[in-house]
């Protein structure tokens, strides 16, 4: 007899599928003596939609609301039916006595493969393979050690629990809104609450008022000292200064009362979780959660030289510490070698607080895998990321950041003036970044005690409060894993709760969420910075009060974690969402406010001679069909990355038919054709790479008459 193993993706099964001796290919399956291997492709079962339910659902109509599904149905997905037959076919063969799961470890993961064996009713005992990493140690240790699978039922409870609630809030709400109101209005209790953080810190700024605050500085010949009252280096009483300033003015010397030096210690900054890397890699290359989220996987599966992506934690399990110097010497490559080279000159001890069994839920950091990269097969995103992910590995085994905080206190004319300076006397860590440019300590001269100085002069200082800053795609991110500051006037307790159960989203959703409001309009970007559109801020005016806040997904996780505790019941929660989708149909239902489209363009749908709605994707502009039932849609413009002859920003691609041109904010105006020219006059007659990186893939559906100049060009180069 033999065992089944059911992998989540194609590449983690043909590394499990390796290791086992599974060589023989079969029809979405490989086989060997003992085992089977097969593969979903992330999700190959989904939940039915409503009108599978009952053909009266298909026609969106609000004597329909709240659907209630009895029970709940499971379909398998159209386009990956081949993949899910081909998985049915192995779960049901007669030679089969055994199931061993080995989809992504987690409360996700878990749903996946149960979802499959549910659909397929398959019935057969269950092991759970556990691993956080696909390298070859990996894999084996963890067929050393499987476990029971009905270790892992209440695991699995809780994700039925959140995928059925999910679907009758979301279903529910996004059904009310978009009849009552004639408009694709979606929500949900992630993204609308991400919606509504957006909408409270534009808020926050706009209603900011600057105030004025004033200061002083002694000049000295070898320093500058700041003047303070004790409490504070500045005062938004301009009078107070300027009296200060008319005695002080006069004043050329002062005396050093006293000089303070304390050592300092810094450890590392902590391993990446996923949500810190997207926030890391969107400071330093401007990467979208999304861009980041995809090389990462690229490096798990395709080149395995990092551990699993989607973690939340910053930590490592106490296990692993046996395989830290393979790890260390794996990574130990091109400029990092000497790094590495130094650390295994010593036990392979990482600074205190990195090893924590209690802060590692269902995976570890994201760290090197004992493979060795070869770098020269990484694209240059690859390498940017892998980069970050070692360095920071590394970092965390080298010696403290140990420097000396000097403060010095100057008394000139009866007023207290001070400096503060550091000296650094062990680099540690520090050297594994010094190669990205960043700004030194600043360092004072030394002073002592009693020490007369002379002073060039008294200088005013004045600057004004700032407001807090719009979101960009890596400060939401962020606000997202903790929103405990949108939270105002919540229970400590919940607040907790969605701190330790990672905020709103999980870290492999988060930047889906970020996309979707993106596609729905709701959102958009001016410059780096994300904005709420009239449509968002609509959305959160018709909304019901409770789907804004993260308050829901709190009391939601607080419940969920009792399921997978099994300390509450599928049914209960289920019973309390249920109520929840009910009263929020009933309050759109009764709501008296209404939705206006103020972006219609004076152009008519094609397709049903309706308004036409101008809208800003996330790559250009698009008109789209006012009525949600028509939907259609068409690129106007997009956005590429061709340089302007004059002002030299990227321009952008209007027009229709021989009417195509670039166009730039400056004012500059260029027929495809006269584009053509003059790059033909400059020897670089666009290439077919350069063509296609101008034209730069969109997400939203394309209109494909927009780019067919551009793609002759590449038709001519073939």
């Amino acid at each position: 007899m033999k065992s089944v193993v059911l992998a989540e993706k194609p590449s983690v099964a043909r590394d499990i599928a390796r290791v086992l001796g599974c060589s023989q290919k079969g029809n979405g399956y490989l086989e060997g003596k003992q085992y089977i291997v097969t593969w979903a492709l992330g999700h190959l079962v989904t939940q039915a939609q409503p009108e599978q339910y009952n053909e009266d659902f298909k026609e969106w109509k609000m004597e329909t609301l709240p659907i209630i599904p009895e029970p709940f149905k499971l379909v398998p997905i159209k386009q990956t039916m081949k993949q899910y037959n081909a998985v049915k076919a192995q779960l049901q063969r007669g030679d089969v006595n055994e199931i061993i799961i080995a989809t992504d470890a987690g409360r996700e993961g878990e749903l996946v493969a149960r979802w499959i064996l549910e659909k397929t009713k398959t019935r057969k005992p269950i092991k759970r393979l556990w691993i956080s990493s696909v390298t070859d140690k990996a894999i084996k240790d963890g067929f050393n050690n499987l476990k029971d699978g009905r270790q892992y039922d209440n695991l699995y409870e809780a994700a039925v629990a959140r995928a059925e609630a999910d679907w009758v809030v979301g279903i529910n709400a996004t059904r009310a809104l978009t009849v009552k109101h004639n408009a694709q209005l979606s929500t949900g209790r992630v993204q609308t609450p991400t919606l509504a953080m957006i909408a409270a810190r534009e808020k926050q700024i706009k209603e900011f008022q600057p105030k004025p605050y004033y200061g002083l500085q002694a000049i000295g010949e070898t320093a500058a000292f700041t003047w303070t009252d004790g409490n504070s280096t500045q005062s938004f009483d301009k009078d107070k200064i300027d009296r200060l300033f008319q005695k002080l003015e006069a004043t050329h010397e002062g005396k050093i009362v006293s000089v303070n030096v304390t050592p300092k210690k810094q450890p590392a900054p902590p391993l990446f979780d996923l949500t810190e890397l997207q926030k890391e890699a969107y400071k330093r290359f401007g990467w979208s959660a999304k861009d980041t989220l995809n090389t990462l996987q690229n490096l798990y599966e395709q080149h395995k030289i990092v551990t699993y992506p989607r973690t939340d934690s910053k930590h490592l399990t106490s296990d692993m510490k046996d395989t830290l110097k393979d790890r260390i010497r794996a990574s130990g490559v091109g400029e990092y070698r000497a790094f590495a080279n130094t650390i295994l000159k010593h036990p392979a001890a990482p600074q205190k607080g990195v090893i924590d069994d209690a802060r590692v839920s269902d995976h570890h950091a994201i760290i090197p895998t004992e493979e060795m990269p070869q770098l020269h097969k990484l694209s240059d995103k690859e390498i940017k990321l892998y980069d970050m992910i070692v360095r920071r590995f590394l970092a965390v085994f080298m010696p403290l950041h140990e420097y000396d905080q000097t403060a010095v206190k100057l008394e000139a004319g009866g007023e207290t003036f001070q400096a503060k300076g550091q000296t650094i006397r062990t680099e540690g860590w520090k050297r594994v970044y010094r190669h990205d440019g960043e700004e030194g300590e600043s360092t004072l001269p030394a002073f002592e005690k009693g020490q007369t100085i002379k002073l060039k002069g008294i200088a005013l200082t004045e600057g004004k409060t700032k407001p807090p800053a719009y979101f960009n795609e890596g400060t939401l991110l962020g606000a997202m894993e903790n929103p405990a500051q949108f939270m105002a006037g919540e229970s400590k307790e919940l607040i907790r709760t969605l701190g330790e159960t990672g905020g709103l989203g999980t870290v492999a959703t988060r930047a889906d969420i970020i996309e979707k409001l993106f596609k729905s309009f709701v959102i958009e970007k001016q410059g780096s910075n994300l904005v709420v559109t009239s449509k968002g801020r609509q959305l959160l005016n018709l909304a019901p009060e409770d789907l804004k806040s993260p308050k829901l997904t709190a009391d939601w996780e607080q419940q969920l974690t009792k399921i997978a505790k099994g300390e509450l019941k599928k049914e209960q929660f289920m019973k309390e969402m249920i109520a929840f989708a009910q009263k929020s149909v009933s309050d759109i239902k009764k709501s008296k406010e209404k939705f206006k489209h103020d972006n219609i363009t004076g152009k008519v749908c094609p397709d049903c001679g309706k308004a036409l709605l101008e809208v800003n994707g996330k790559r250009g502009k698009m008109h789209v069909c006012q009525d949600r039932e028509c939907g259609y849609r068409k690129q106007v413009m997009v956005q590429t990355n061709a340089r302007c002859p004059n002002c030299h920003k990227r321009m952008e691609m209007r027009g229709e038919g021989e009417g195509k041109m670039f166009t730039c904010k400056c004012g500059h105006r260029e027929k495809l054709s006269a584009f053509e020219k003059r790059r033909g006059s400059n020897k670089s007659k666009a290439a077919k790479k350069d063509v296609t990186k101008y034209l730069k893939q969109q997400d939203e559906p394309k209109n494909t008459a927009m780019a067919d100049a551009l793609k002759k060009l590449l038709e001519q180069k073939d």
